[in-house]
């Protein structure tokens, strides 16, 4: 019963930054367009935007902040593999249980402090210092949202390494996984 909806949980978490990691992806051609357009407008109109290099850093910002638990999920993230590959699979889930703790940790904290850069930014109603000025509120949700997304998909994590230490199986098959990796096993 309890492995059950340790499975259930993490599978709610896989679909769900999966979901988000793939949909913020189709922020790449936009992201691509806006550079564009400004070279364009820059060096064939003579006529820069004052949008546009905001604009471009807020959307690389939002691609890489909340593409970074699908990353987290895809184990596309660097790892020293020194030490890590010349040790069993379940020395390996110890060594990912100590990383996905800290993580969890370091995470929390950047959750905690982009709710207060939030609430600071609508206090204090910050701009970006730029010509076109634009609020920065949306930036501070934006990591708050990311981090948390981290942190579920490093508790997913975590749980599905404990699973694997204390019974050598893994709790999700490679085809929930989808991961690129060797098996556990």
């Amino acid at each position: 019963m309890i492995e059950t909806a340790i499975r259930r949980y993490c599978l709610t978490i896989h679909a769900l930054v999966a979901f988000v990691g793939k949909s913020i992806s189709y922020l790449m051609p936009v992201l691509a367009f806006v550079v564009a357009f400004e070279v364009f407008s820059r060096y064939f109109l003579n006529q820069p935007t004052i949008w546009a290099y905001d604009l471009s850093l807020f959307i690389f910002g939002y691609i890489a902040a909340l593409g970074g638990a699908y990353a987290q999920q895809q184990r596309a993230h660097i790892n020293v593999d020194i030490l890590y590959n010349k040790v069993s699979p379940r020395m390996r889930s110890l060594f990912n249980i100590i990383s996905f703790c800290l993580a969890i940790f370091f995470v929390a904290i950047i959750c905690k402090m982009s709710i207060g850069k939030f609430e600071e930014a609508l206090e204090f109603n910050y701009r970006r210092q730029s010509e076109w000025a634009p609020h920065m509120h949306h930036y501070w949700v934006m990591m708050a949202v990311a981090s948390f997304m981290l942190g579920l998909q490093l508790s997913s994590d975590l749980l599905e390494e404990g699973f694997h230490l204390l019974t050598g199986k893994q709790l999700l098959p490679d085809s929930v996984r989808n991961i690129e990796e060797t098996p556990h096993d």
